[in-house]
């Protein structure tokens, strides 16, 4: 392919998000429901001679090969059958979903690194093999290749559509600090350890038209990473005070959202801004439009 290619990847909300036991692998066995949101990074790839570049203008994110897109890039073009680092190819990234907050912008910009090599080298590897290539670079990047509503099952690797949910308004907000998956699941743990009931911190229902009925927000890891950053149920509280149906933390934090009706979403935005918080005004969108966003 002589041509750049642009891929704009969606973040993730964790609907609900139940934590296991800690399993022989040093996962937790989970399941969750995800769900995709109108938040995008933007990659552009352009084919051209020479070493692998990879371009970010957020200084919070690493351009080098710590970052998920680079190692996307090594796996698929070992898996081609070529050695050394990857080359022929110059990736910029530009950063719209925040880093540290449970919204899954590595793990999206990993399968959109992996979709758009695989067009830009020409491998024509199939999507089966690049899914697979995914789960091995984190429990979160099989997801993306699903896109809209999904279960997540194992360490969350494992993932099954689920009828789209109507379109609702989200709030999502970013506090000033960011959280390590590790930590999160490490706080959890300790917590279990020493007696301290975590029962996921339920608040509030949303309709998502599927047979069982309403949905309640349920995430385990809420209420350890709670009790080490009171900003989070700080932030789960103002959401409700602005008229959230339902508001949670999202994956290991620190984000958390809340789900609103349409109409309400950008008064509610308005009325949650904070010194330090970064208040987003999006909505939920179905599997279709994750899938065009990706290249899929």
């Amino acid at each position: 392919m002589s041509r750049a290619l642009t891929l704009r990847p969606s973040a993730k909300i964790n609907l609900t998000l139940r934590v296991g036991a800690l399993l022989p692998n040093g996962f937790h066995d989970v399941q969750t429901i995800m769900q995709a949101i109108d938040l995008s990074d933007t990659l552009t790839f352009t084919p051209k001679t020479g070493p692998f570049v990879l371009t970010t203008a957020s200084s919070a994110v690493p351009a080098d090969e710590t970052n998920l897109v680079w190692r996307a890039a090594r796996a698929l073009w070992r898996l081609s059958g070529h050695g050394g680092a990857p080359r022929d190819a110059v990736v910029t990234l530009e950063k719209a979903i925040p880093v540290a907050a449970g919204l899954g912008g590595g793990s999206a910009d990993a399968a959109a690194a992996l979709i758009g090599l695989n067009r830009i080298w020409d491998l024509r590897v199939p999507r089966p093999e690049l899914v697979r290539l995914a789960a091995g670079l984190g429990s979160d990047v099989p997801y993306f290749f699903v896109g809209g509503a999904a279960i997540g099952t194992g360490r969350g690797d494992e993932v099954y559509p689920l009828s789209d949910v109507p379109g609702l308004g989200v709030i999502v907000i970013k506090p000033s600090f960011g959280v390590a998956t590790a930590d999160a699941y490490q706080w959890l743990d300790e917590d279990r350890a020493a007696g301290v009931v975590s029962d996921g911190a339920a608040a509030g229902q949303i309709q998502v038209g599927w047979p069982a009925g309403p949905l309640a927000l349920v995430n385990d890891l809420q209420a350890p990473v709670s009790r080490r950053h009171a900003e989070v149920a700080a932030m789960i509280e103002a959401c409700l005070e602005a008229g959230a149906m339902a508001s949670a933390m999202t994956g290991s934090g620190s984000a958390v959202f809340g789900v609103f009706s349409p109409k309400t979403a950008a008064r509610a935005a308005r009325a949650l801004r904070r010194p330090g918080w970064v208040v987003l005004q999006t909505r939920t969108i179905p599997r279709a439009e994750a899938w065009r966003r990706l290249g899929l």
